[in-house]
């Protein structure tokens, strides 16, 4: 029996300078003499500036998951984790040069096998590809899967386009081909206004803005025929919330029915393809603590397969280990901690000697 998995878990990269031993020499002279070697490019897993970001304890202690020691007084032995999959979170997913963009995301992966996964058998991670650059995207993602630690690919919610159109597509079929789930994170580059209506002027607009995001993502997947095209792939929404996704499924049916000649590859409800094929981690939980309230959520979500575990370390979502909330009943933490991640995740379930 293995204990949770955590399906969201954020190493910190000090900064560029941690990368440069797994850069090409080339590169390492380019980076040196544009003075980028001493830029910090994460996006948001540990900024600096903004203390109350990560738990204080998780702060205190010399910094979140600066090191796999860290992470393991933080939270694999605290929490008797089984898996911890870690999602870094770096620029490298958005940079304009999508050479640039291509060679940071393989050191950023070299750097996770060698300096995490290398030091604890409990940690996996997800490959960090180049969005803006398909062809080299596809190549890491095959690079990477040969080795079985890495259990998914990683991209940000919010890019040039949304992430059903036909340009993403040679991503998602090479996912597929590998049994690699793909980690959709809260997160963007920019390029577009986060809200439908223009830029927003405070971070609360912003921040509650990510669950359109996520909604937006997966409409596409679901109405471009992501799903026909790749009946096997699995898309986990990371750091998107919860609460959003029963109205999301009514809404998204509704509609369908008036409209559904336009999309003439989608045979069955919205709701049930993306119960099917979409998994959520529960960090940050915005749910009631309410034990009836939550019951409604869960039947009208199919919570019992979707809902994964996550902490979102180092993230201040919750205090101690309360990472599940107090409304979920017990015979349900197995199936979010345990059998949902594996079911979710092949590479996790052949590790565990567990058929998927």
């Amino acid at each position: 029996m293995t204990g949770p998995i955590d399906c969201d878990v954020h190493p910190t990269l000090p900064s560029m300078a941690t990368l440069m031993p797994y850069l090409p020499r080339y590169w390492r002279e380019v980076f040196t003499a544009r003075g980028l070697d001493r830029m910090d490019y994460q996006l948001t897993a540990d900024p600096r500036s903004t203390p109350l970001h990560a738990r204080p304890d998780w702060r205190a202690d010399g910094g979140p998951a600066k090191d796999v020691a860290t992470l393991q007084r933080h939270l694999l032995d605290p929490f008797g984790l089984g898996h911890a999959i870690l999602n870094c979170m770096h620029a490298g997913m958005l940079m304009f040069s999508e050479d640039m963009a291509a060679v940071v995301c393989r050191a950023v992966n070299e750097w996770l096998a060698r300096e995490w996964l290398d030091r604890d058998p409990r940690l996996r991670a997800a490959i960090t590809v180049p969005l803006g650059g398909v062809e080299l995207a596809v190549a890491e993602i095959e690079r990477c899967a040969a080795d079985p630690r890495f259990v998914q690919v990683l991209v940000p919610v919010s890019h040039e386009a949304p992430l059903g159109r036909r340009q993403f597509w040679p991503i998602w079929r090479a996912a597929e081909q590998h049994g690699l789930p793909v980690a959709i994170h809260a997160g963007s580059a920019y390029r577009q206004a986060p809200t439908a209506t223009g830029w927003p002027s405070t971070f609360i607009e912003d921040h509650v803005a990510e669950s359109q995001a996520f909604e937006s993502a997966v409409l596409s997947l679901l109405a471009e025929g992501v799903f026909e095209a790749c009946p096997r792939l699995t898309v986990v929404l990371a750091e998107s919330g919860v609460a959003w996704m029963p109205g999301f499924l009514w809404r998204a049916n509704k509609m369908w029915r008036g409209v559904r000649t336009e999309v003439p590859w989608l045979k069955r409800e919205p709701a049930e393809t993306i119960r099917r094929h979409v998994r959520l981690t529960m960090q940050p939980l915005d749910l009631p603590e309410d034990a009836a309230r939550f019951a409604r959520f869960r039947a009208q979500l199919n919570a019992d397969e979707m809902l994964l575990f996550a902490s979102d370390y180092p993230h201040h979502h919750f205090e101690g280990q309360a990472a599940l909330g107090s409304a979920i009943p017990e015979e349900l933490r197995r199936r979010i901690g345990v059998d949902n991640p594996l079911a979710t995740y092949p590479r996790l379930a052949v590790a565990q000697g567990v058929a998927a």
